[in-house]
C-alpha cells in the first residue's frame, strides 16, 4: 500500500467546485429540446372525495398540453407490494389520481401539463374543483385513546419493536428513592432541503425513459416506475450524481416522480414537474409523538426503574414506524423496564424518515428525564451517566461491538469547561443574561447491508469504481474515492468513482448512516477481487519476478505492484495492462454482512454534547452561545466531511430544539406555515461556536472499515443539551418542543 493512505485524511469534497460554481447539475436542470413542463394541483379539502374537476377553462389557453387527473390518466400496472419501494412501511402505499378519494390535505389531484412552467402554474390555478366533505382526524394528542400497536413488516428488521417488559417496574418505581414522571412532545416537523423536489423524465421511445430524479435511491426510484408502469427494469434509467439536501425526504419516491413519467409516457415528449416550497409540505413528515417516562433511581443515584411510552401519528393507510422507546435501556442497564410504543392513524400523509428518525425523537425525553433525575438526587448529570454506565446492551443480553461513550464524556467535558458549571440553579450570568450548561447523550444504530461494486483496471492503469448510491451532499464520493484509491494504492488523481445511476451495480437507498459502511464494504470487496486479478495477470507476464508471489509477498503502490522484500522490484499497472492484450481487467462483487456475526453485538455511535445558552432574564430570548459534541463512530474514513456532518446535525439539533416545527389548525386538518418565511429554521447570527471531537474507536466487528456512520449522530443529542441547559439557566423545565421564548418571560 501507499506510504500515505487515503483513508483518513481530511480530503474537502472532490465535487465542491462544481457546486459553488454552478455546473453541477440537478433533477431540475436537464433541458432537452421540446421539454414540457407540470404542475401539480393539490386538494383544498382534508377528507371525502371530488364531485368533479372543471379544466375547460385551462385546456382552452393556447400552450397547455394536457390535464391529467383521475378521470383521464391511463391506465396503470399499480402494485400492491410495498417493498418494491425499499422504504415503504407496513399498509398499502399512496397512489396519486388513483380516485376520486380525498385521504389528506394537500393530497396531489391533477397534473397540468404545458410548454412553459408559468403556463402550466397559472392553468392549474384556474381549474375548479368541487368536493363532498366527510369528517376528519388530524389531531394526535387529543386522538391517543386510540393508539394501537403497529402492524409488522419486514420494516421491523431495521425498526424492531419494542422489547419485552423486565422484571417489575411498578414494585422497583414505588420504591425509588428519586422518581420523574414527565410528558414530553414534540410537534410536526418537514423538511425543507434547500433543492426542491423535481423530476425530468426523457421520453426514449419503445417504453424507454430517463430520469433525472431529487432522490435518495436511483434503484428504489427505478423499481418504482418499474412496478406501477409495467415498464421492464432495464428500460428504466434513473440518473441522479448531485442532490441539494435530502436527510429522509428522499428516500421514498415522491408524486412528482410518478406525475413526471406518467405524462412522459403518454405524451411520449419530456416532461419535468417541480414542486415549490409549500408543495414540500404534502408529503412525509417527522411525526408528532407524545411520551411519557418514568425513572427511578435508587440512593446511590443507579436507574433501577425505567417505563417509557410513546405514541406516534401515522397515517390511514400505513403504519410508519420508528425506534423511540428502546433507546432507555439499551443506554441506562436498569434492571425493571416497561417499554411500549403506539400509533394513532389520522387523516394525514404517511410520516417518512426524517434526520435520526426516533432517536432524535427519544433523545429528547430520555435525557431530559436524566437530567432530572440527577437534579433531584444532587449529583453532577456528566457523573450520573457515568454511574449509569451501560457497558452490556441488557436489553438485548449482548455486547457493544465497541463503545467509547465514557470518553466522549470525558473529553466533550474538558473541552468545554464543564468543571466551571455552578449546579445552582439561575446562579450563572453575564451581564443582564442568565447562562445555563447543558449536556445530553447522543446515540444511533450503526447498520451494514448488501450492496455491489465494479471495479476496473483501466488501459491507462487507473482505477474506475462504479456503484448506483447517490450523494446527498454528505461527501459520498469523495469518501468513496478515499476508500477505492487505498484498495490499489493510488493517489486521489488516478481515482475516478462514478455514482448515482442506476444502470450501475446495486446500492440501496442512501440514509440511516450506513452508506459508508454499506458501499464501502462493496467497494474494498471489489477492491480485493481486483488485487487478485492483477496479481495473477503479473505472475503470467515474461519473467515475472512475481510469479511464486502471494498477497502477503507484495504491495500495491505508486501506480503498481512491488515486492515488500526488495520494493525496487516493481511492475507497472500499464505494463501489466499492456501483457494482457491492452484489455481493461474489471470485477463486480457483492458485499454482505455477517449477519450471524453482527447479530451476537449491539452496533451504535454514541456522542456527548455540551451547550452553553444566555438568556436574556427580561425579554426570555435564548442563545446557544457554544457548544461542543464529542462523537465515537469508530474509523473516521474523512475527518473534514465527518466533521461537517456533525456541524450539520448541531445546527438542525438547534433548530428542532428552539426553531422549527409545523404548525396545524385541526379544525381544517392543514398545515398553516407552508413556507420559509412562516415555517423557522436558524440563520447564520442564530448559529455561534461549534466545535467537534472525535473519539478514537476501533471496531473489528462493524464492519470491514470499521466504520459507523456519522450522519445522524450529531443531531440527537443537541436538543436535550439545550433543554437541560435552559433549566439550569432558568429553573424551568419545558418538555415540548420547540422551546418558545415566551415561555421564559
Amino acid at each position: 500500500m501507499i506510504d500515505q493512505p487515503q483513508i483518513g485524511q481530511p480530503i474537502s469534497r472532490l465535487e465542491g467546485r462544481a457546486k459553488v460554481t454552478g455546473t453541477a447539475k440537478y433533477a431540475g436542470e436537464y433541458n432537452v429540446d421540446g421539454l414540457l413542463y407540470g404542475y401539480v394541483v393539490n386538494s383544498t379539502i382534508t377528507k371525502g372525495k371530488i364531485t368533479q374537476i372543471d379544466t375547460s377553462a385551462a385546456k382552452e389557453i393556447e400552450g397547455v398540453i394536457e390535464v391529467f387527473t383521475h378521470e383521464n390518466r391511463p391506465s396503470l400496472a399499480w402494485f400492491d407490494m410495498q417493498y418494491s419501494d425499499m422504504d415503504a412501511p407496513p399498509g398499502s402505499p399512496f397512489r396519486p389520481l388513483q380516485n376520486a378519494e380525498i385521504k389528506y390535505n394537500g393530497q396531489p389531484i391533477a397534473l397540468v401539463v404545458a410548454e412553459t412552467f408559468e403556463l402550466a402554474r397559472y392553468a392549474a390555478s384556474i381549474l375548479k374543483v368541487s368536493y363532498e366533505e366527510e369528517s376528519f382526524a388530524t389531531d394526535l394528542y387529543q386522538n391517543q385513546d386510540k393508539g394501537r400497536d403497529p402492524k409488522v413488516g419486514m420494516a421491523t428488521f431495521l425498526k424492531p419493536l419494542p422489547p419485552k417488559p423486565k422484571g417489575d417496574f411498578e414494585k422497583e418505581y414505588a420504591a425509588s428513592v428519586a422518581q420523574v414522571s414527565a410528558e414530553y412532545v414534540h410537534g410536526t416537523e418537514h423538511h425543507n432541503p434547500m433543492e426542491l423536489f423535481a423530476t425530468t423524465t426523457i421520453y426514449e421511445g419503445d417504453g424507454k425513459v430517463t430520469i433525472y430524479d431529487k432522490t435518495q435511491g436511483t434503484v428504489n426510484c427505478q423499481l418504482y416506475v418499474g412496478n406501477i408502469f409495467g415498464l421492464h427494469f432495464k428500460n428504466v434509467r434513473v440518473i441522479s450524481p448531485y442532490v441539494g439536501g435530502a436527510f429522509g425526504s428522499g428516500l421514498r419516491p415522491q408524486y412528482q416522480l410518478f406525475m413526471s413519467v406518467m405524462a412522459a409516457l403518454e405524451l411520449k415528449r419530456a416532461v419535468r414537474v417541480t414542486l415549490d416550497r409549500h408543495q414540500m409540505y404534502t408529503f412525509g413528515h417527522r411525526p408528532p409523538t407524545v411520551q411519557q417516562l418514568n425513572f427511578g433511581a435508587d440512593e446511590n443515584g443507579v436507574v433501577n426503574a425505567i417505563k417509557h411510552t410513546a405514541i406516534a401519528e401515522t397515517s390511514q393507510h400505513e403504519d410508519y414506524t420508528e425506534v423511540v422507546v428502546n433507546w432507555s435501556n439499551i443506554l441506562y442497564p436498569a434492571k425493571n423496564t416497561k417499554l411500549e410504543y403506539q400509533l394513532v392513524p389520522l387523516d394525514v400523509y404517511s410520516p417518512l424518515d426524517m434526520r435520526a428518525p426516533g432517536g432524535s425523537t427519544a433523545s429528547h425525553a430520555i435525557e431530559s428525564t436524566m437530567d432530572a433525575l440527577a437534579f433531584k438526587l444532587s449529583i453532577d448529570p456528566v457523573q450520573f451517566r457515568l454511574i449509569n454506565y451501560a457497558d452490556m446492551d441488557v436489553a438485548e443480553n449482548r455486547p457493544f461491538s465497541s463503545k467509547e461513550l465514557k470518553q466522549c464524556y470525558i473529553q466533550g467535558a474538558e473541552r468545554f469547561g464543564w468543571s466551571k458549571r455552578n449546579p445552582e440553579l439561575r446562579s450563572m450570568r453575564r451581564g443582564n443574561k442568565l447562562i445555563g450548561y447543558g449536556m445530553a447523550t447522543g446515540f444511533w444504530e450503526s447498520m451494514t447491508i448488501p450492496a455491489r461494486a465494479e471495479a476496473v483496471l483501466t488501459k491507462e492503469g487507473k482505477l474506475r469504481v462504479s456503484s448506483a448510491v447517490t450523494d446527498i451532499g454528505t461527501g459520498t464520493l469523495t469518501v468513496m474515492t478515499q476508500i477505492a484509491a487505498d484498495e490499489l494504492g493510488l493517489p486521489l488523481e488516478d481515482v475516478q468513482f462514478n455514482y448515482g445511476d442506476s444502470k450501475m451495480p446495486f446500492a440501496p437507498i442512501q440514509g440511516g448512516s450506513f452508506t459508508v459502511s454499506t458501499v464501502g464494504s462493496a467497494i474494498k470487496s471489489a477492491g480485493k477481487a481486483l488485487r487478485k486479478k492483477i496479481l495473477k495477470k503479473a505472475r503470467e507476464m515474461d519473467n515475472s519476478p512475481f510469479k511464486n508471489a502471494d498477497d502477503n509477498d507484495i504491495s500495491f503502490e505508486r501506480g503498481g505492484i512491488s515486492l515488500n522484500s526488495n520494493p525496487a522490484v516493481m511492475v507497472f499497472f500499464k505494463e501489466i495492462i499492456a501483457a494482457s492484450g491492452n484489455k481493461e481487467i474489471k470485477t463486480t462483487n457483492m458485499s454482505v454482512p455477517n449477519v450471524f456475526k453482527l447479530k451476537k453485538y449491539t452496533r451504535a455511535a454514541h456522542s456527548a454534547a455540551f451547550v452553553e445558552v444566555e438568556i436574556d432574564e427580561e425579554l426570555g430570548t435564548i442563545q446557544v452561545t457554544r457548544a461542543v459534541t464529542a462523537v465515537a463512530a469508530g474509523n473516521i474514513i474523512n475527518p473534514k466531511t465527518a466533521r461537517s456532518q456533525i456541524l450539520g446535525g448541531m445546527v438542525w439539533g438547534i433548530s428542532k430544539a428552539l426553531y422549527e416545527e409545523t404548525i396545524s389548525d385541526h379544525r381544517f386538518g392543514k398545515y398553516m406555515n407552508q413556507n420559509l418565511a412562516e415555517y423557522h429554521i436558524p440563520v447564520h447570527a442564530d448559529i455561534h461556536e461549534l466545535d467537534v471531537i472525535f473519539v478514537e474507536e476501533k471496531d473489528e466487528i462493524v464492519n470491514e472499515l470499521g466504520s459507523k456512520g456519522v450522519g445522524e449522530i450529531g443531531l440527537v443529542a443537541m436538543a436535550p443539551a439545550i433543554a437541560n441547559a435552559i433549566f439550569h439557566a432558568t429553573g424551568k423545565r419545558i418538555n415540548h418542543l420547540p422551546i418558545h421564548f415566551d415561555e421564559l418571560i
